[in-house]
């Protein structure tokens, strides 16, 4: 018998698209199934979570992570991809003071660091003491970058969607460090896999498959060289498969509670939320200024941002009532995000040839459909600048320090 898919929806929706009977996520969702009963992959996914015996797999984990540790000798026992936020924060109590390893922390900057992502960065490294590599692309490289990735992808962000795989396997290649440690599991709450069947494991071409969708070299053109592509590259298969590398995700052997870990990382150890645009929370991608820009984009294309994933999320988890999750959507995921501004003017781009090309970009479910946006009602309550730049722009015209103290002393 056929499901009505809009039963008992709030009216402030998007008319003409199917919905989860159960949470909020739309058809729109990059992979998302409905069974028969209307309900979607992560929900179904979510119910297979409970049913998973937890010691077993954590058993599976010490096993792993104690054959590292022996085969690493006096090395680094695993690359752990670090941004600074809550998940990998998590990922590094986790080794250091859990099982015990001594990890390479590494780090892709996208060059859009915010001013908590900083200090969130910064104080994993201190509080677990790891050794830590990074890198930046140049500031012109990223602004190019993010324009073309418009256009390319529908989001801001190809950039960071890359580099965030490629570096890390460049390290590990290069370092002869096999194994690398991610945090959620993609069964978790994207609806694309489920933990019965988790249809993507890390591999070479992971971030590839899930976020960045084109290859360095496809990315080539439009004022990008071969050698702007360079740091993109992902490692040879011949190099991947000397070095023996692979990776897992934390949450396919953990019980993953983003909500209780962020929590608590905050109250041990001092991470910090800030505000985000086009979502109620504060902690997803609190490192990035420009999370605003990639949300927003999201809804643009497919209808749906952050705050749909958290509703959704939260809904399962019984923390809001599937209303209550439809109308934290309705408030946040329509506002025009006030980094948008800084996006236009590092890329040179208009305001209507930013909405022609996100309107190219929509799925054929939207096509027809005006999508509501309104403006912010207030000031972001963090500056959206990168926090370098700010750094710059407060230090470039100050006088040296000692002039001005004996100044004050006369």
């Amino acid at each position: 018998m056929a499901m009505n898919f809009m039963k008992d929806l709030p009216t402030n929706l998007i008319n003409g698209l199917k919905y989860c009977t159960r949470c909020c996520v739309p058809e729109t969702q990059e992979g998302v199934q409905f069974d028969e009963m209307g309900i979607c992959t992560a929900c179904r996914s979510s119910e297979e979570k409970m049913h998973i015996n937890w010691v077993v797999r954590e058993k599976q984990l010490r096993s792993i992570l104690e054959e590292a540790k022996f085969k690493s000798g006096s090395g680094y026992d695993c690359i752990l991809p670090i941004s600074g936020g809550k998940d990998s924060f998590f990922q590094a109590h986790v080794l250091v003071k859990v099982y015990g390893l001594k990890p390479l922390a590494v780090t892709f900057n996208q060059n859009w660091v915010s001013e908590t992502g900083f200090y969130n960065l910064q104080r994993c490294l201190q509080v677990f003491d790891l050794d830590h590599i990074q890198f930046t692309p140049a500031r012109g490289l990223v602004n190019r970058l993010a324009k073309k990735s418009l256009s390319a992808i529908g989001d801001a962000c190809w950039h960071c969607h890359s580099g965030v795989g490629a570096f890390p396997l460049q390290i590990a290649t290069r370092f002869k460090i096999p194994l690398l440690i991610w945090g959620e599991s993609i069964a978790e709450s994207s609806g694309r896999a489920s933990y019965v069947r988790p249809e993507r494991k890390f591999d070479r071409d992971y971030f590839t498959k899930v976020s960045a969708k084109l290859t360095a070299d496809e990315m080539i053109g439009d004022g990008l060289s071969a050698k702007d592509m360079k740091p993109f590259e992902l490692p040879s298969h011949e190099e991947i498969e000397a070095t023996g590398v692979w990776g897992l995700h934390l949450g396919d052997y953990l019980f993953w509670d983003e909500e209780r870990q962020t929590e608590w990382i905050r109250e041990v150890y001092g991470w910090k939320e800030t505000e985000m645009e086009g979502a109620y929370k504060g902690y997803k991608s609190a490192e990035c200024i420009m999370s605003g820009v990639h949300d927003f984009t999201g809804y643009l294309k497919r209808g749906m941002g952050r705050s749909t994933m958290q509703a959704s999320v939260d809904v399962r988890n019984g923390l809001l009532t599937r209303k209550e999750g439809f109308d934290l959507i309705h408030q946040y995921e329509r506002e025009r995000p006030e980094v948008l501004d800084y996006y236009l003017k590092i890329t040179g781009l208009s305001e209507k040839e930013f909405y022609d090309i996100m309107r190219k970009k929509k799925l054929k479910h939207l096509k027809d459909i005006d999508l509501p946006i309104h403006a912010k009602e207030r000031p972001n309550a963090e500056r959206l600048v990168p926090f370098v730049e700010q750094i710059i722009q407060k230090h470039l015209n100050l006088p040296d320090p000692r002039i001005t103290r004996d100044m004050e002393s006369k």
